[in-house]
C-alpha cells in the first residue's frame, strides 16, 4: 500500500483503465474531495466487487448555484490521498476544469421526469443538470462497469439512475447506506466547516428524522410533517424544507403513504447547508 497514483488527464487515465479491464471489472467512486469515512465505505464496497477502483476528485462548478458556496467548499487533496493510501488497487483522477469540460463539449439538458425540480431542485435551480453534465462526462471518460453513490444524497441518486436510463449507459449504479457518526450525524464534507457547537446543534437534523420515523404510519404524512417541523423548531437551526415523498417519483405525500416513503430535509447550521433523509 502507499499513496494512490494520481492522474490529471483523461487520455492517460483511459489507457490505465483499458489495461485493468483485461483482468476484471472497474468500479468508480465520483467525489468532490474533502473525503470522510462515508466516502471510504464506498471505496471499500467498490473494492469488494472490482479489480480496480477509480476515485475522482473534482469540485464541479456547474452544480453550485451559489458562488460563495463554491469558493468555501473544502479542498483537501493531500489529506484525501492520505486517507486513500490504506487501499490497494485504487487510483485517483483529479482533473482540471478543461479536462472535464473541453471546448468541444456539448451538453443538452436531460429529461429527468421532474426529479430535478423537486426538493433540492426547487431551492437550487440548475443544480441537477450540473450534476448530470459532470457525471455524464466522467462516465464517458472512466467508462466503469459499476459506479458507487451514497444514499445521503438521495435525490442525486434518483437523478443519476434516471440519467443512466435516459442516456443508455451500460453502468450498474450501486447505492450504499448513509454513513453516520456515533451520535447520528450524517457524514458530509460540509461538516468540516462547522464548529464543535455547530456539530452538536446539527444533530437536530437526524433527531428530527428519527422522531418522525417513530411516529409510524398511524397519522397521515401531512400530520407527521407538521409534528416533525414543530419538533425541529425547538432547536436553533434554520429549516429550508422537510418533506415526506415517494422514494421513486419524489412527489410530496400528503394524505396517503406510498410503498416506499422517505423524509428529506435541508437545513442551515452556522450558515452551512446540510441535507439528510430517512426511509419512514
Amino acid at each position: 500500500m502507499g499513496m494512490p497514483t494520481v492522474y490529471t488527464t483523461a487520455h492517460v487515465l483511459s489507457s490505465v483503465i483499458s489495461t485493468a479491464k483485461k483482468s476484471g471489472k472497474v468500479g468508480f467512486v465520483p467525489t468532490m474531495g474533502a473525503l470522510h469515512h462515508g466516502h471510504l465505505s464506498l471505496v471499500n464496497k467498490a473494492l469488494e466487487e472490482n479489480v480496480l477502483v477509480v476515485v475522482s476528485i473534482f469540485v464541479n462548478p456547474t452544480q453550485f448555484n451559489n458562488a460563495s458556496d463554491l469558493s468555501n467548499y473544502p479542498r483537501t487533496l493531500t489529506t484525501d490521498l492520505e486517507l486513500l493510501s490504506v487501499f490497494d488497487n485504487v487510483i485517483v483522477y483529479a482533473p482540471g476544469v478543461d479536462d472535464i469540460y473541453p471546448k468541444n463539449d456539448f451538453f443538452e439538458p436531460v429529461d429527468l421526469d421532474g426529479l430535478d425540480t423537486r426538493l433540492e431542485g426547487e431551492f437550487r435551480p440548475g443544480h441537477f443538470q450540473g450534476v448530470v453534465h459532470v457525471v455524464r462526462n466522467l462516465f464517458n471518460i472512466v467508462q466503469p462497469h459499476r459506479a458507487y453513490f451514497g444514499e445521503k444524497d438521495f435525490q442525486q441518486l434518483a437523478v443519476i439512475r434516471r440519467m443512466v436510463k435516459r442516456l443508455n449507459f451500460p453502468i450498474e449504479i450501486v447505492s450504499c447506506p448513509t454513513h453516520r457518526s456515533e451520535n447520528g450525524l450524517a457524514l458530509s464534507s460540509r461538516n468540516m466547516r462547522l464548529t464543535e457547537q455547530g456539530l452538536e446543534d446539527a444533530l437536530l437534523i437526524s433527531q428530527t428524522l428519527n422522531y418522525m420515523k417513530n411516529l409510524g404510519h398511524d397519522s397521515t404524512p401531512s400530520k407527521v410533517m407538521e409534528l416533525g417541523t414543530a419538533y425541529f423548531s425547538k432547536g436553533n437551526l434554520s429549516l429550508e424544507y422537510l418533506e415526506i415523498v415517494d422514494a421513486e417519483s419524489l412527489m410530496l405525500l400528503t394524505n396517503q403513504w406510498s410503498a416506499h416513503s422517505v423524509c428529506c430535509i435541508a437545513a442551515y447550521c452556522e450558515d452551512v447547508r446540510l441535507i439528510d433523509n430517512l426511509a419512514l
